[in-house]
């Protein structure tokens, strides 16, 4: 099954109190899709802060990558400024 990366930036704003009140759901909503969230984290801003995230996704299309994107929690909260959805294909690495 083909691979997807899910990239967002944090809006600079409002984003850090935007993902703290949701956090939670987020990583319930993460935790269940097991087989489908292959990895997935925060990216960090100099200091150390989330300014946005990263997941790596294994779902049949490119449309049920961009479905899975629009249904969690951060995303429904508006968290992010910019996000992006794009298939990927693993080279090296644990999980080639």
């Amino acid at each position: 099954m083909p691979l997807f990366v899910i990239q967002w930036k944090d809006k600079p704003e409002e984003g850090a109190a935007i993902r703290a009140a949701t956090r939670q759901a987020h990583l319930d909503w993460m935790a269940g899709k097991p087989g489908v969230v292959k990895l997935g984290g925060p990216f960090l801003s100099e200091e150390g802060a989330m300014a946005g995230s990263l997941l790596i996704v294994e779902v049949e299309s490119l449309e049920a990558a961009k479905a899975l994107h629009a249904e969690d929690p951060y995303t429904k909260a508006g968290l992010f400024e910019q996000s992006t959805v794009d298939p990927w294909r693993v080279t090296v690495g644990g999980l080639a």
